[in-house]
């Protein structure tokens, strides 16, 4: 008997541990989210339109943005030149790009 429970407690986690999403799914859908909707601007991390506003972590820092939920308030509501993506993205895709941007930022924009 004790031996029929332990086996049926880890084939439960086997099960749940199965169908769980794998953790590479999120950076995989933030990089294309990000290469729709943000590279246009951001390539690499850079920012065509005010050098300075960068996605590096340096100026992410120096500008209190250094966050997922900082990122994703500027990318749904926008801020000067950056535009409001609220009604073009849901709220789970704004979160899924703003974490690929900040792990990007600390891993210097490398692939």
């Amino acid at each position: 008997m004790k031996y029929f429970i332990k086996f049926a407690l880890l084939t439960s986690l086997l099960l749940i541990m199965s169908l769980q999403q794998p953790a590479f799914a999120d950076t995989d859908d933030g990089a294309k989210i990000f290469a729709a909707n943000c590279a246009g601007c951001h390539i690499n991390g850079g920012n065509i339109i005010r050098r300075g506003k960068n996605l590096q972590i340096k100026a992410l820092k120096k500008y209190n943005m250094d966050s997922v939920e900082a990122i994703s308030h500027i990318v749904t509501y926008g801020k000067n030149n950056m535009s409001a993506y609220k009604d073009r993205l849901s709220e789970s895709e704004i979160q899924t790009v703003a974490t690929y941007v900040l792990n990007q930022a600390e891993n210097n924009w490398r692939k």
